[in-house]
């Protein structure tokens, strides 16, 4: 094996300072979750494992590294909503991760103000320039490749109502350039930001 490259086993450890699987696998959309309890405890976390996983019906998940809140509400309710990340909404963001007991409400936490949804009785974040209002479509508990149970579940649900800030469509078509979005990247606190400068097109070949 040549020395030009750093290999390991994860099982064995990474031998480095710091983890860098997230850093590869990245930057990552961030799942800002709000959820509500079945007591009526409105919730509001953000997780780095997030992605879209089908386009009809649309369908989005995360994962919840351990049983939180946001997992358990989703149990007992089976509704979610997922909120965009923007640049001038990352400091509440990360205000809105903090343990904190089930009974208190990170919407208040992180200065944010709850928005009533349409479809589900969960609220999505007022400054949020997008959201999705979801229902639970599946809960799988992650295993490895022995089929030994880890402590991480993935969280699946259908879109059934989606919320666009007008003045993010030019034209009809969404403009993620100018959204701001905010990405997960690697170690313990790095972010990133898109914008026009990073957007290049490709067209599929035909």
């Amino acid at each position: 094996m040549s020395d030009s490259f750093h290999c390991y086993e994860p099982r064995h450890g990474h031998g480095l300072p710091h983890d860098p699987f997230n850093a590869i696998v990245g930057p990552r959309p961030i799942g800002w979750i709000s959820s509500r309890s079945a007591g009526g405890i409105p919730n509001l976390a953000p997780y780095s494992f997030f992605n879209a996983f089908n386009y009809h019906p649309p369908i989005i998940g995360f994962s919840s590294v351990g049983h939180k809140d946001s997992l358990r509400n989703i149990e007992e309710t089976g509704e979610f909503a997922w909120n965009l990340v923007t640049r001038p909404l990352a400091e509440a963001m990360n205000r809105s991760c903090a343990a904190v007991p089930p009974d208190v409400d990170e919407f208040h936490l992180s200065g944010l103000t709850p928005a009533a949804s349409r479809l589900i009785a969960v609220p999505r974040v007022a400054e949020s320039p997008v959201s999705f209002e979801c229902r639970r479509t599946q809960i799988l508990r992650l295993q490895g490749a022995d089929g030994t149970a880890v402590d991480s579940w993935l969280v699946l649900g259908e879109v059934v109502m989606v919320h666009i800030a007008k003045s993010l469509l030019r034209d009809g078509v969404y403009d993620t350039a100018s959204a701001g979005h905010v990405l997960r990247g690697g170690g313990p606190s790095d972010y990133f930001s898109i914008g026009p400068d990073q957007l290049f097109r490709m067209d599929r070949p035909a």
